[in-house]
């Protein structure tokens, strides 16, 4: 199943992709034709609050879709609503795994910048935007606008201490972040939050892929593209710390909770990584794909000074 959180009618809907990625079932609106009543929460992330539950009513409401007369007449083209971000406003800000790839950390400096442990950041939650949106090119403050392909992982459901072998059981889905990043700013500050967190730095989707679809986050291709150029290419499986390692030392001593946001690392070719570097500049248009989940698109504004 994959969960898109959508803009039809200037309303904001939870929907079901169908397997074509062409179209999409607005969850209410099939339930309210079936039962006269909106059974489901408005957005996403409350229906992932809801564990098994939400995954018990989609699956019985799509065997009745499926059972009917007329199974089409309750999805919508993809081309008559918005593809919002899954969850376009995070409750927390989103977990960053940073050098969780040993070229990238080697790119950025050196094979001693490999990590011997978890590297975490976070970036502001007024950071997400949805696929095919803008990202301000915020030429006032940076010059050194740079992009980061990754695969994030949804929890779906509340732990602590979490073990590695259970991991991915507290996981709801997985879906692409690009973890744009002013590199002036990271460097002058010391530290990455304000480098990693300027308005519209996340975009995010274009949806959530449930975890039933993907059997293991540590075996998916990863690429990404730059006006049409390949500048990332890699796979998950050259992650230094799995998926599982990760939420268990996240999880130590923090409580996950349903709707948090893990973005896993970045492999190698970002643009501060050649020489000369190949920064961002306004109108570029940036493409990640990953395995099994799609593509995330979004361009950088045009000339805004």
């Amino acid at each position: 199943m994959r969960f898109v959180t959508v803009k039809h009618k200037n309303e904001q809907i939870v929907g079901l992709l169908d397997s074509e990625e062409t179209k999409v079932l607005l969850l209410n609106a099939a339930t309210e034709v079936r039962t006269g009543q909106k059974n489901f929460p408005a957005s996403l992330l409350e229906c992932i609050a809801l564990g098994e539950s939400f995954l018990e009513q989609v699956n019985d409401l799509l065997d009745w879709v499926i059972g009917s007369d007329n199974t089409d007449a309750f999805y919508i083209p993809l081309e008559e609503v918005t593809i919002l971000a899954p969850i376009p406003r995070p409750n927390k800000n989103i977990f960053c795994v940073g050098k969780n790839y040993a070229d990238h950390a080697i790119e950025m400096g050196s094979a001693a910048d490999i990590p011997d442990h978890v590297m975490v950041f976070t970036k502001s939650p007024t950071t997400v935007i949805g696929p095919d949106k803008t990202v301000l090119s915020h030429q006032n403050i940076t010059n050194q606008l740079d992009y980061e392909g990754e695969l994030a992982v949804i929890i779906g459901k509340k732990g602590r201490a979490i073990k590695k072998e259970v991991a991915l059981d507290y996981i709801f889905g997985y879906t692409i972040i690009n973890d744009v990043t002013a590199r002036d700013l990271q460097s002058r500050h010391k530290q990455f939050f304000i480098g990693k967190s300027l308005d519209t730095t996340c975009p995010m989707g274009p949806w959530i892929v449930h975890k039933s679809m993907i059997e293991n986050p540590n075996q998916l291709n990863i690429e990404t593209k730059v006006n049409g150029e390949v500048r990332q290419s890699s796979n998950t499986k050259n992650f230094i710390f799995p998926v599982e390692e990760v939420i268990s030392v996240l999880s130590a001593g923090m409580t996950l909770e349903p709707g948090d946001i893990i973005a896993t690392g970045t492999p190698a070719g970002v643009g501060k990584g050649f020489n000369p570097p190949k920064f961002l500049r306004p109108g570029d248009t940036l493409e990640i794909n990953i395995e099994k989940i799609g593509t995330l698109k979004n361009t950088i504004e045009e000339n805004s000074l």
